[in-house]
């Protein structure tokens, strides 16, 4: 796999978005839930998650149109993304 260290840096340039992948490498999570296992604001979070989705690095699991109980996961990409994250040790939080 070639890295895309664009994508990285897109990530790890945000601690919100380094949370939301890590939490989202365990196991599919909602924003608030993502939000408090890691003691973070649930705002900094859903942003994240959207910037997220745009790079297409997590997916919305449930239908588009809930606005509670919304479930995100990592892409094949995202899940990619994170695990050279995490080896490379680049995750500074």
């Amino acid at each position: 796999m070639d890295i895309d260290w664009d994508e990285i840096g897109f990530v790890i340039s945000s601690k919100y978005r380094i949370v939301a992948l890590r939490r989202l490498a365990v196991g599919p999570a909602t924003p608030s839930q993502i939000a408090s296992d890691e003691s973070v604001g649930i705002a900094h979070i859903s942003r994240a998650l959207q910037d997220l989705r745009d790079r297409e690095l997590v997916d919305l699991l449930v239908s588009e149109e809930r606005k509670k109980g919304r479930v995100y996961g990592l892409t094949e990409r995202g899940r990619e993304i994170w695990e050279t994250i995490d080896t490379e040790n680049l995750a500074k939080d």
